[in-house]
């Protein structure tokens, strides 16, 4: 039977069940481009759960890559929440598996309601006058504008998988251990064209990244607590007192912490593009040649938007669901603790010489990271109102409350009580 999914259709069988307290799993579906690009291209229609088992495979097998070493599960373990699985600022890829990223690898959970990029976003709440601004996209600087997209990228990167172009990669896979099941899952003469063997390959992955159980699965505490089957303690209860205050943390500001009306679980993020300011990594190798800058929306590698000087230090606000199980944090991988991130938010302009190095003449070179003249581009609303000096607006206590409310954000927490 011909795949045809519209796009509401699509989306909405995906988003009615997910974000559904009580419901079971949603029933999986294809992108919404799938039978309108994709399937005309096949004589054999594949299900949903072969594509899923075809794209897992291809998840985790490294002879895709050029060093023959790497998967895309390497840098995204599925042990820990499908993001890095040790301490790197950046992970090792490319063909000799020496060559280093530029930027911190994301966790690849609960990107399934990520809307594709736009300058100009504008809330669905029937009010098109508040204009959000760059808003979506996948990766750190909204480029890939689907999981189809998103999953082109590290295949080709240098300095991820490394593989010199298209036809390298369809190649691999035609001579490596998954040939036989790309077969079965798409016909035998799925290999005939490259082009058509990359398509089919790029929506394998984009269909495995669309699993419930393995991407969204919403099995934290606080998910929990949204069906009624647990309650916070007095600490996680503060902590997220601290998180939604405006005059506090602020956090829900950009990583919405409530559910909306349609009754989604939140997702806790805006998927809004900013720039806080981050301190310069100075470990990382990109960094060691002083005039490189990653300004995110407005390059290296977006060149849609270089002439965008107001976009440039503007990064994805990333989901902080699982943020407790990461190692590093913010594009550049620059801090490695909950507790650093939260002081940095807290003391960036009470106490800059914290976090920025001096200038030649002792004043603190603030906003390290971005070249000269851009420092306006930096986010200066609550908790960024600060005075060097000020009082910071999180104590080291109330730090402690809200990372103990972030933990509860972690998949995997078991309940014994069946949802009211």
């Amino acid at each position: 039977m011909p795949i045809k999914f519209s796009l509401a259709l699509a989306f909405s069988a995906i988003l009615l069940a997910a974000c559904q307290p009580d419901s079971p799993p949603p029933a999986k579906v294809l992108p919404a481009h799938a039978g309108a690009t994709y399937a005309p291209s096949l004589k054999r229609q594949p299900s949903v759960p072969e594509m899923t088992a075809m794209g897992r495979a291809m998840f985790h097998e490294p002879s895709l890559s050029a060093s023959g070493k790497l998967s895309c599960a390497s840098c995204h373990s599925p042990e820990h929440a499908y993001g890095p699985p040790n301490n790197l600022a950046v992970q090792m890829g490319g063909g000799n598996s020496q060559a280093a990223g530029t930027r911190a690898v994301p966790s690849l959970r609960y990107r399934q309601t990520t809307p594709p990029f736009t300058e100009h976003f504008h809330d669905d709440d029937g009010d098109d006058s508040v204009d959000a601004g760059p808003t979506g996209g996948r990766n750190w600087d909204g480029r890939a504008q689907s999981g189809h997209d998103q999953a082109l990228i590290p295949l080709l990167a240098d300095n991820e998988m490394g593989n010199a172009n298209e036809a390298a990669v369809v190649a691999k896979l035609k001579a490596g251990p998954l040939a036989a099941q790309f077969k079965r899952t798409y016909g035998d003469d799925i290999f005939a064209s490259d082009a058509t063997a990359m398509r089919w390959i790029a929506m394998s992955l984009e269909v495995f990244q669309e699993s419930p159980t393995d991407f969204y699965p919403y099995t934290s505490k606080f998910d929990a607590v949204l069906r009624k089957q647990a309650v916070l303690s007095t600490q996680e209860a503060r902590g997220l007192a601290l998180f939604n205050d405006e005059k506090k943390g602020n956090c829900a500001a950009c990583h919405l912490s409530s559910m909306p009306g349609s009754g989604a679980f939140p997702q806790f993020t805006d998927d809004g593009l900013i720039n806080i300011g981050v301190p310069r990594n100075a470990k990382l190798p990109a960094n060691a040649d002083p005039a490189y800058f990653d300004m995110g929306l407005c390059g290296p590698y977006r060149k849609d938007l270089a002439d965008h000087k107001e976009y440039c230090g503007m990064f994805k606000t990333p989901s902080l669901r699982n943020v407790a199980e990461r190692k590093v944090f913010f594009h550049n991988g620059s801090f490695t603790s909950l507790a650093q991130v939260l002081r940095f938010y807290a003391q960036r302009d009470t106490s800059p010489q914290k976090w920025y190095p001096k200038n030649p003449d002792g004043s603190i070179h603030k906003f390290d990271d971005l070249p000269p003249g851009l420092a306006a581009n930096v986010n200066m609303e609550p908790p960024f109102d600060r005075q060097r000096g000020g009082k910071p607006l999180l104590s080291e206590a109330e730090i402690v409350d809200v990372i103990a409310f972030l933990k509860t954000l972690s998949d995997g927490y078991h309940v014994s009580t069946p949802p009211r």
